[in-house]
């Protein structure tokens, strides 16, 4: 099913600054910056847990059984669903038993995955505060990943399944919002990858980079974690210490 061109506007600008989609944004007077939102649509590798060392070790391990360069494949990596890297790779015909493939080599690798620093924290300050996850993984995968780093699987959690168009696509965090019922703009996508960002912002959401990756996105603001991350009833408080980009 398509997604309507209507439903990728702004909802509202930034008071101050340079472009943020779908918010405003407040300097505090501790130096902090306050995102107004009612919700947060959070991907999930990068973001809320780091699977860093088993994406690269199940990755490298399929290029490999594929003949193929594994830092080539890593670079085509992030931020896009499985089938969609691997399809960059391998013939139509084999694109489904490849996907098959890199899933259970992922599935095998999950013991060693953490959370992201803060996120636990975050997490558990967000009671009845509406939140997803949006992440370019399966769902097997992606539960898994959230279980091992000991964070709460939230109710809705949008998946590579769930979606005819992956990120950089903004489909997903549309279909993020629709299931809480949360205008896009009145939430906050939290995202590491460029191609994540680039959805998050074509879903008119305000969009916050995560880590050193993020600075080379179009993320009007960027932090290096959720350290010291704080909701409050006007939205997202982040610490001045955490962050890499301001708006």
């Amino acid at each position: 099913m398509g997604v309507s061109k209507d439903h990728l506007a702004p909802h509202r600008s930034q008071a101050r600054g340079g472009p943020l989609r779908g918010g405003r944004s407040h300097t505090t007077p501790g130096g902090g910056l306050l995102l107004e939102a009612r919700g947060l649509l959070f991907d999930n590798d990068g973001v809320l847990v780091d699977s860093e060392p088993s994406v690269v070790r199940s990755w490298s391990r399929w290029a490999v059984d594929s003949g193929l360069d594994p830092a080539e494949v890593l670079a085509a990596v992030p931020g896009r669903r499985a089938a969609d890297t691997v399809a960059v790779f391998v013939k139509p015909e084999d694109v489904a038993r490849s996907t098959e493939l890199i899933t259970r080599y992922e599935l095998e690798d999950v013991a060693g995955t953490v959370a992201v620093p803060g996120v636990r924290d975050l997490v558990a300050q967000l009671g009845d505060v509406p939140w997803a996850v949006v992440t370019s993984g399966v769902r097997e995968l992606a539960t898994a990943r959230l279980r091992a780093a000991g964070v709460p699987v939230p109710e809705v959690v949008v998946t590579a399944e769930d979606v005819v168009e992956g990120k950089p696509h903004p489909e997903p965090y549309l279909t993020g919002a629709g299931r809480l019922g949360v205008p896009p703009g009145d939430l906050i996508v939290l995202e590491d990858s460029p191609s994540g960002v680039s959805a998050g912002l074509a879903a008119g959401a305000t969009v916050l980079g995560i880590g050193r990756t993020a600075l080379d996105s179009d993320a009007p603001a960027v932090v290096r974690d959720l350290t010291g991350a704080r909701w409050t009833p006007g939205g997202l408080l982040l610490p001045d210490a955490a962050l890499l980009r301001r708006p």
